[in-house]
């Protein structure tokens, strides 16, 4: 918003979004209606706004899962966003480094037009490096190349990330005498450990809960939280690089309204040396002193049953790679995993998504899976 007001002054510019009271949303809904404001910038909801000199509509990281709502009134905002503009006979411009295999395959069908960029928009394109975790021991987290590259950005007074894409402490309480692992009672999830909050939580239903004072299953009192979160690896990089300043950005941190832009000027004021982070950190945000990423728990991805996991993948970690070297430092993106021979990591080091695109639709039209086949989700749900 900032950016395009900039460009194109504020009088002529609203944003909309769900972060916003309902008043300011409808006074800026209004001046949208009116004609009054000639760009509208906003998440999924603005694609609903009425503008009677509509001329055209952009998608930015058009692939991003988020342009789907799925609870409610359901609809996929970039496919409406289609919709809408030829409806009204405008171009619509689906801006995205890493496109959806559908889009790809509109593409090659001749349907949409590629308007490839070729050099990046401000600063060098980092080097990607893979890091093979399989030598190290079970207590081991960071591989010693990261170790050293992160030691060697603070003591040149630059800026790092570590990435991963789990909030919590820990993926799941266990207990260490019977092995039960804490369920959400609403779902088929586990529960997340929170240990900041001493709560357990449920990412998908949203469920919540205290933790038991013993194992539930066998009256064991050795509970026991398992896995790794942006919690415990703040904590984990706290002991290993005392001196740095070090800020967590999740979910978690950023939920009082303005925290992520004062975390934000934060880090632009060279307050900050290691930034621990979800895939809020992933998309559009420029540190001109950010040189390192470290992508710890890389491999989640890779096992997952969702057919478009490793699409996810993908998009997620070119997008994060895409954090350093943004300005004339150069960059350097290491990413630690225990597969490192997988094809997705080659794709990732050449910085090649044509190649992974190609790969990734070959083997969904000889399984029989989207953008190939149309399929349909039928979801029951029944209270307690």
């Amino acid at each position: 918003y900032s950016r395009v007001t900039d460009r194109f002054g504020a009088d002529r510019v609203v944003s909309l979004h769900s972060g916003l009271a309902e008043g300011e949303r409808l006074e800026r809904w209004l001046r949208a209606a009116r004609g009054e404001a000639a760009i509208v910038v906003g998440t999924r909801l603005a694609i609903f706004t009425p503008m009677p000199r509509l001329a055209l509509v952009v998608v930015d990281e058009e692939h991003d899962t988020s342009y789907k709502q799925q609870e409610g009134h359901r609809y996929h905002a970039r496919d409406l966003a289609l919709v809408r503009a030829k409806s009204r006979g405008v171009p619509v411009v689906l801006g995205s480094a890493t496109p959806s295999l559908e889009t790809v395959r509109h593409a090659d069908d001749g349907r949409y037009r590629r308007l490839p960029l070729r050099v990046r928009a401000g600063g060098s394109v980092p080097r990607v490096r893979i890091l093979d975790t399989r030598p190290l021991g079970p207590n081991e987290w960071l591989h010693p190349a990261a170790a050293e590259a992160l030691s060697d950005s603070l003591a040149r007074g630059e800026q790092s990330l570590v990435f991963l894409n789990r909030r919590g402490y820990a993926p799941t309480l266990l207990c260490n005498h019977c092995g039960w692992v804490a369920p959400c009672h609403r779902c088929s999830a586990r529960l997340t450990w929170h240990q900041g909050a001493r709560k357990l939580r449920c990412h998908h239903c949203g469920h919540e809960a205290s933790p038991p004072r013993v194992c539930p299953s066998c009256g064991s009192q050795d509970l026991r939280p398992l896995g790794q979160g942006t919690e415990r690896l703040e904590e984990q990089l706290a002991v290993r690089f005392p001196t740095a300043r070090i800020a967590r950005v999740d979910r978690d941190t950023t939920r009082r309204k303005d925290a992520f832009d004062a975390l934000r000027d934060r880090v632009h004021a060279r307050e900050i040396d290691l930034l621990v982070g979800t895939q809020m950190l992933a998309k559009g945000h420029d540190f001109p002193r950010l040189t390192r990423v470290v992508v710890v728990g890389a491999d989640q991805g890779l096992f997952s049953p969702d057919y478009r996991a490793e699409e996810r993948l993908f998009a997620l970690l070119l997008q994060v790679a895409g954090r350093a070297g943004r300005a004339d430092l150069p960059g350097e993106v290491l990413i630690q995993t225990g597969a490192p021979d997988h094809p997705l990591f080659a794709a990732l080091v050449a910085q090649d998504f044509d190649r992974f695109a190609r790969d990734q639709l070959v083997q969904r039209r000889a399984a029989g899976f989207p953008p190939f086949v149309h399929q349909a989700l039928l979801r029951a749900e029944a209270g307690e």
